[in-house]
C-alpha cells in the first residue's frame, strides 16, 4: 500500500509510505521523486494524508506504474 502525506513542518516536501521500504521524503516540485531519500524520523503528529493524484508531475505516479508493470511481468 502507498500513502501520500503532507506536513506543515515540511511544507516543501511530500512524505510517502511504501510498504516495502517505509517512509520516503521527496521535494514537492516537478520530478522531485528523483531526489527522494529515506525519511527519518517522521513526526506523524502533523501529517495529513492526501490523495495520490496530488503528486502528479513529481515522478511518483510514474514510479508506481512501472513498479506495478514489473510485478505483473
Amino acid at each position: 500500500m502507498v500513502r501520500l502525506y503532507r506536513s506543515p513542518v515540511e511544507a516543501q516536501h511530500w512524505l510517502v509510505w511504501l510498504d516495502e521500504s517505509g517512509w520516503v521524503r521527496f521535494p514537492a516540485r516537478i520530478n522531485g521523486w528523483r531526489d527522494r531519500c529515506r525519511a527519518r524520523p517522521v513526526h506523524r503528529r502533523n501529517l495529513r494524508r492526501v490523495p495520490l493524484w496530488l503528486a502528479f508531475n513529481t515522478g511518483l505516479l510514474e514510479f508506481l506504474q512501472r513498479r506495478e508493470l514489473d510485478r505483473a511481468a
